[in-house]
């Protein structure tokens, strides 16, 4: 999928951060587990796969892919030496105060 034009989000990103939004997982709540996030836009929004989801998940919470975080994730989400984030079952997500 290609970017938008308006604010260079790819569909996925913008389901993966309209779901979060919509069920209150927030910069001022707790971490919820990434599984839990990932089930709900994939029932609700995108029915194309678990894994593109987290992974465009991931990507959105590295501070060296992007300029600005739009997710904060607590857990290993991989680092600048191409090492793979952990599992879903072992990280939390949540929005950050920027998005």
């Amino acid at each position: 999928a290609l970017p938008d034009i308006r604010d260079g989000l790819k569909p996925v990103q913008r389901r993966i951060l309209f779901s979060m939004n919509k069920d209150g997982n927030t910069f001022d709540k707790g971490f919820r587990k990434s599984a839990k996030s990932v089930g709900n836009i994939m029932g609700n929004y995108h029915p194309h796969g678990d894994s593109s989801i987290y992974v465009a998940m991931v990507r959105l919470s590295q501070d060296w892919k992007l300029r600005e975080v739009l997710i904060e994730m607590h857990g290993n989400n991989g680092s600048m030496d191409g090492d793979p984030p952990a599992a879903m079952r072992y990280t939390e997500a949540r929005l950050s105060q920027l998005s």
